[in-house]
């Protein structure tokens, strides 16, 4: 490692990686800098790079660190202090591999595929905390080769609610003859990772996901909801289908979440997931734990399952008890076969000139 006032130089998986301003507070409260952060990345970069590997993947960049008021861009303000990084940056090293990706909207992009440790600590150095990769192997961008089953605690519910769900979950994809791969995602919720056969369309996928959805719902509906409109929640735990549409990613393993405590989402077994709260993982903990423990996602790559008995689960509730599709997020073009897209509180009332005799 080479240094200067200014800037350190990394040796890292044969790349240089410029780290500038390395003692730039990151986050305060914790005492870690830039530094810390890229070093805490690359100490768990076996881990990160499995997550990571060959799939477009979207940064989310704090350049300034994580402070008391800072906030994120989004599509409608973008004055914020954090912003999303789709399109690769222009002064990107060549060894920096991309991948071609088509948004809903049609338009395209080159996003970052990452391949090697050192392009995750180049990103990291550009401010990058939480990576957001799409369910995608670059070299198909169309086929979803993962299912990412979203556990959302809403209001009233809290990280301990999710965990409740989990099981269930595994044991429903059991029943499918699929397993699932657990993670806390960093804040509130819990994220469960299936790996599938590339060989269905996003939509496909989405669709799978929804049947599994309201199987889960049906089986605990004091406990799941599948309800898009927050005013239909209650206090339950959402499994947001939609995180399976095209362009809407989950934070990856390993990732660092904006949090002043700055903690990480963490792979985790099915037995230890009861035992454990988001507390434990954070930037300063997880390089031991993985030094310990390797990486508990390691497993997926062994298998790739099938989704028809999920698209045939699809089929049943459509056909006897007619459940078509349910909405999509609110900046997609409007999509073959969706409800109407708007919450029911604002549904137009039918009037008397609307009744048929």
């Amino acid at each position: 490692m080479a240094s200067s006032k200014n800037a350190v130089i990394l040796d890292v998986a044969g790349h240089e990686v410029r780290v500038s301003n390395p003692e730039k507070p990151y986050f305060a409260e914790k005492g870690i800098r830039k530094i810390d952060v890229v070093e805490y990345f690359i100490a768990v970069g076996e881990g990160i790079l499995f997550a990571l590997k060959d799939r477009p993947t979207t940064l989310e960049r704090w350049p300034g660190g994580v402070f008391e008021g800072a906030r994120l861009s989004t599509r409608v303000d973008n004055t914020g202090d954090a912003f999303y990084q789709k399109r690769v940056p222009k002064n990107a090293p060549e060894w920096v591999p991309t991948a071609h990706i088509t948004f809903p909207s049609g338009r395209t992009a080159d996003e970052i595929a990452p391949d090697s440790v050192a392009v995750v600590a180049w990103c990291a150095n550009l401010g990058t905390l939480t990576f957001h990769p799409w369910p995608v192997d670059r070299t198909d961008v169309e086929s979803p080769n993962q299912i990412r089953i979203d556990l959302d605690p809403q209001p009233g519910t809290d990280f301990s609610d999710a965990v409740w769900v989990a099981p269930h979950v595994r044991e429903l994809l059991h029943e499918f003859g699929m397993e699932g791969w657990p993670k806390t995602s960093g804040g509130r919720g819990v994220h469960i990772y299936v790996p599938i056969q590339p060989r269905w369309t996003f939509t496909d996928v989405r669709r799978a996901v929804i049947a599994f959805g309201r199987e889960l719902e049906r089986r605990l509906p004091d406990r799941v909801t599948m309800s898009w409109w927050k005013e239909e929640r209650g206090e339950k735990i959402f499994i947001d289908y939609n995180q399976m549409a095209r362009d809407r990613t989950i934070a990856s393993a390993y990732s660092i979440r904006p949090k002043p405590h700055a903690p990480v989402s963490a792979p985790v077994d099915w037995d230890e997931l009861p035992d454990v709260s988001p507390f434990d993982f954070d930037v300063l903990t997880m390089p031991d734990r993985f030094r310990t423990v390797g990486d508990r996602h390691a497993g997926l790559a062994e298998h790739a399952f099938g989704i028809e008995p999920l698209l045939e689960l699809a089929e049943r509730q459509a056909t006897d008890d007619g459940m078509g599709d349910l909405p999509y997020p609110p900046d997609y073009p409007k999509m073959p076969g969706e409800p109407m897209r708007v919450q029911p509180s604002r549904a137009k009332r039918p009037t008397s000139e609307d009744a048929v005799e």
